[in-house]
């Protein structure tokens, strides 16, 4: 009797928080999960960067001028590969923080970050159906780490290069992880030259 009232309890449980955070259990198809975490990655990667003061400087070397004085060379440290190599080693690690989802205008999947830039709650998370996951979304670190293992000069060249859209550069034109062009940022102009240039 007791073990039935503890399962009629549990299932109670279960129901109302599925209810409530809207779950999807459909099944996440790797190569979809490939490009939203490129994307992901890019886009955290992207943060990084813009939060870097550019008038920062940091010593890249050093040489004996003809009086035999040491000079040492300096690069602003956004230019620097040294600090870019730990940009990349770092940004899986924000991944941490992000659930997979799948929108409920169009069913299309996505991760997104439980915490927005502000500190609070993200308010995007209303507009998913969060995906429940067995590995608690350990999958999306462990992706990111791949793509960055596998192309980590290629991306370094990417944003050496300062391409303007590094997103679609890197996850659909070049990695071909992403079968369609990202819009999240862009007005229809922008989308309709970028579809032409393919």
């Amino acid at each position: 009797m007791r073990l039935n009232i503890f399962m009629v309890i549990l299932l109670f449980f279960v129901v109302a928080i599925n209810a409530q955070y809207d779950f999807d259990t459909s099944e996440v198809h790797a190569d979809e999960l490939k490009c939203v975490v490129c994307r992901a990655t890019v886009k955290e990667i992207e943060n990084a960067l813009a939060q870097i003061d550019p008038s920062r400087q940091i010593e890249v070397g050093s040489r004996i001028d003809v009086h035999g004085n040491m000079v040492n060379k300096k690069v602003p440290i956004i230019e620097s590969e040294t600090h870019f190599s730990e940009i990349l080693e770092n940004v899986c690690a924000k991944l941490d923080d992000y659930v997979r989802g799948r929108y409920k205008s169009n069913k299309k999947l996505t991760i997104l970050n439980l915490i927005s830039p502000s500190g609070g709650m993200n308010p995007d998370v209303g507009k998913v159906n969060i995906v429940q996951d067995s590995d608690l979304n350990k999958s999306l670190r462990f992706t990111c780490e791949e793509i960055i293992d596998d192309n980590e000069d290629y991306i370094t060249s990417i944003f050496k290069k300062g391409s303007s859209d590094t997103v679609n550069h890197i996850c659909t034109r070049s990695l071909s992880l992403c079968e369609d062009l990202d819009t999240d940022d862009k007005d229809g102009d922008d989308y309709e030259d970028a579809k032409d240039e393919l």
